[in-house]
């Protein structure tokens, strides 16, 4: 086996096609942290569906037109490249020896759609061809990976014929589960705020997050008579939903933050003064933010299900996670009474399983894993 100090450096082009948010924040920490040398194609993070439709062929182009990089000896794909399609782009300019990897941040099979938004399988089934051209599948949560493969069957079945469900087993038996690191801010952070405990969101502003479910908490909260402050922050898009706008007129004596912040330096501030992290999410397949939050020093209520029971230690789950709403209140009236950061055991869990430097290390190894098996392994 190889360790990690005698890796041989590897060539990396990681193809990002919608190089935003997360996305964006994996590349680039990835990137930073890795021994290999990693060299980053990427697209703006807007227009998803036609990304995964047509970003292959700027992706393409874009390395195609590159002397600067030498010829990769890893492929490293985000799960909204088609990668069928960008291979076969590629077709002739790839050294024989490239392997390729494709990273499942999220799916479009169980991702939940909007309300009233028809199913569309096109997209899932550009996640189903891309995996079955890689020759590794990783993916950021074990819930990621089950919850997946639980439901392909049921995506293949609706097909009329070859529908080939015996490469299912095949494609899962090459997947793996490799989270997403994050960057760790240092010293031990107390709270010296003598103030109202600060109630953070910082989720995406979206409908699968429930941001219904979040402030009927903080409403039915204030109305008990609890002292609590809010900041919400995280990314916004065009579409807001409408609890958002509710939320900042009926809690706008409580606010002491409102809207994305687009430095990063602001936001890890406002991570260190937040009290209590709260997510009320009816789909969640990692939960970097929370993560942030955490090692800032918010003590996290959440679900418990979806990723999150593999983010907190399992002695901690009692205190950090929770069953129904009102198990949520009533451990978020607790907080509120007797505020505290998130304990030493779970920031100290946070850094030695989520810091960039540790998972950076698990990826390189594992691409340097991949590249040395023989072809004939891969598939």
């Amino acid at each position: 086996m190889t360790s990690s100090s005698s890796l041989q450096p590897l060539t990396i082009w990681l193809l990002s096609p919608y190089h935003t948010g997360s996305h964006k924040a994996w590349a680039e920490g990835y990137q930073a942290n890795s021994r290999h040398s990693v060299h980053l194609f990427t697209l703006a993070g807007r227009f998803w569906k036609w990304r995964m439709q047509g970003g292959a062929i700027e992706l393409a182009r874009q390395a195609k037109a590159v002397d600067k990089h030498p010829p990769p000896d890893l492929v490293l794909a985000t799960d909204m490249t088609n990668l069928c399609a960008w291979l076969a782009l590629m077709r002739g300019s790839l050294p024989a020896r490239a392997r390729t990897v494709l990273y499942m941040h999220e799916n479009q099979l169980t991702y939940p759609w909007r309300p009233g938004e028809k199913p569309d399988l096109t997209y899932a089934m550009i996640n189903w061809l891309s995996q079955l051209c890689a020759d590794l599948i990783v993916f950021n949560s074990e819930f990621h990976r089950r919850s997946w493969f639980s439901e392909l069957p049921n995506l293949l079945k609706h097909f009329p014929d070859y529908i080939h469900l015996e490469q299912i087993e095949r494609v899962e038996a090459r997947s793996r589960v490799l989270p997403v690191g994050i960057d760790i801010q240092d010293g031990n952070r107390l709270r010296t705020d003598p103030g109202a405990p600060l109630i953070l969101w910082n989720q995406r502003w979206e409908y699968d997050k429930r941001p219904d479910r979040f402030f009927d908490l903080l409403y039915r909260l204030e109305e008990a008579g609890h002292e609590f402050r809010l900041a919400v922050a995280g990314e916004n898009f065009r579409n807001i939903p409408i609890e958002f706008e509710e939320a900042e007129t009926r809690l706008a004596h409580r606010i002491e933050h409102w809207g994305f912040l687009p430095s990063r330096r602001e936001y890890l501030a406002l991570l260190q003064r937040s009290d209590l992290v709260i997510s009320t999410a009816e789909h969640e397949f990692f939960g970097i933010s929370i993560l942030e939050a955490v090692q800032a020093g918010a003590f996290p209520l959440l679900p418990d299900r979806l990723s999150y029971p593999e983010l907190i230690p399992a002695g901690l789950h009692a205190a950090c996670l929770y069953a129904d709403d009102e198990d949520l209140y009533e451990k978020a009236g607790m907080r509120l009474r007797l505020p505290r950061t998130a304990p030493p055991s779970l920031r100290r869990a946070v850094r030695e399983n989520y810091a960039w430097p540790v998972v950076a290390g698990a990826y390189d190894y594992q691409f340097a894993e991949l590249s040395d098996a023989p072809a004939a392994a891969q598939h």
